[in-house]
């Protein structure tokens, strides 16, 4: 006689398995959303909103949200990008200072 322990995701009978389930989490995409407010006498000391959306990159790009495409500390391009833009910055700003001290060179010959 075998005894069968059940499987907590289902089994190999029909079931899904902790892939398939993580797969249509992933495929389909998961919003989570709450509040907590904490109140004492009528009167609001604290409010926290939850937004939580859980899914793969591809399925978030097609939601619309990319937001780590542009942000420095999650994408290389960004902060290249980021590094160039600064660059010219400071390039464009030597420039108009070194055009403010021949100016002030050019009044001083004259």
């Amino acid at each position: 006689m075998t005894s069968q322990v059940p499987s907590p995701y289902g089994s190999s009978n029909g079931g899904a398995n902790l892939a398939d389930i993580l797969e249509r989490v992933l495929d389909k995409g998961v919003v989570i959303a709450g509040d907590i407010r904490v109140n004492l006498l009528d009167i609001e000391l604290l409010t926290i909103k939850l937004r939580l959306i859980v899914a793969s990159v591809e399925r978030a790009e097609e939601m619309g949200i990319d937001w780590w495409r542009d942000d420095p500390t999650l994408s290389s391009g960004a902060r290249r990008r980021e590094l160039a833009e600064e660059n010219e910055r400071l390039r464009a700003r030597i420039a108009a200072l070194e055009g403010q001290e021949r100016r002030g060179e050019r009044e001083e010959l004259e």
